[in-house]
């Protein structure tokens, strides 16, 4: 069964952040592809229809032929804009000549044209890239110019265009773990649960986790866990949207006690639901369950 395709076409001259944006497309959940051959490009849409419902490719002056014949790119082009199924959206990226000449000077690189066309100085390649890509540069939806832009600037311009905002979306990653086990090394924030009310000590739920009814029912006779619960949620997501805006793809939040049985997988999981109804992008881990292989331990 076919479906509807969101392509992204990025290319540029070389030197302009091409790179740069399709791993801002990449965080975005594009499949991206670099320097695919343009011969390649009309199969790879089609089979896109029935597998991949968002990519990325860069067209650059490594893609295509080094005449002036643009006919296959442009029958691909007007079958694209023409077809219900792909929504296209071709992206320029340019920079001034000398901050490109100044690039590739940091870079020690050579150009692509001057390994394929011999003889040639920076200044020279650069002009000739010019020249064999202004097809494709006119019919671009939009055009980027990274003179005067840092990487984190490209990518919010370029995440600013396909979603209609300036960030993309963090993903938050809530994991519980028990402090006999070590705390997580990765996490952004650690709280600690410890000083709350501990079912190990009732031995009639003793044996129950965090995600059963028991110990949930236990947890709702205690006032400062839910107050406990509010303060976090409070802070995370009160940060969510600058976090996002600086360009993170995601966010872990580590909630420990003790074992990493009971408080911390109670807590983490309320926090986890809250997000989750919220629209948020959420993954949930309880790392000392996991060891238990107890069901439920990932989500």
């Amino acid at each position: 069964m076919e479906h509807k395709v969101e392509l992204v076409v990025i290319s540029g001259r070389s030197g302009s952040g091409k790179t740069v944006a399709l791993h801002a497309l990449e965080d975005l959940g594009f499949y991206c592809i670099d320097n695919l051959p343009i011969a390649f490009l009309k199969d790879l849409i089609e089979m896109a229809k029935k597998t991949y419902p968002k990519i990325a490719v860069s067209i650059d002056i490594r893609n295509i032929p080094l005449t002036e014949d643009y006919s296959e790119l442009n029958d691909i082009y007007n079958k694209t804009i023409h077809d219900p199924l792909v929504n296209s959206t071709v992206i320029f990226i340019d920079a001034d000549d000398q901050v490109l000449i100044k690039r590739y000077s940091e870079t020690r690189r050579l150009h692509p044209l001057s390994l394929s066309l011999h003889n040639l100085s920076l200044k020279e390649a650069i002009d000739k890239e010019t020249e064999l890509l202004k097809n494709i540069s006119s019919i671009a939806d939009l055009r980027i110019d990274s003179t005067n832009m840092s990487i984190h600037e490209l990518c919010t311009q370029v995440i600013t265009t396909i979603k209609g905002k300036p960030f993309k979306e963090v993903a938050v990653i809530f994991e519980s773990f028990g402090f006999k086990d070590g705390i997580t090394k990765d996490a952004d924030f650690v709280f600690d649960a410890r000083f709350l009310p501990n079912p190990y000590w009732e031995p009639s739920i003793r044996e129950y986790c965090g995600l059963d009814n028991q110990i949930k029912e236990y947890f709702s006779n205690y006032p400062e866990v839910g107050a406990y619960i509010d303060k976090i949620d409070d802070l995370i997501y009160g940060i969510l949207k600058p976090i996002e805006s600086s360009d993170r793809s995601y966010l872990t939040v580590a909630i420990g006690c003790t074992g990493g049985f009971h408080r911390s997988v109670y807590i983490a999981q309320s926090l986890a639901d809250r997000f989750i109804k919220r629209g948020i992008s959420v993954k949930i881990r309880h790392r000392s369950l996991m060891k238990k292989n107890i069901k439920g331990a990932i989500r």
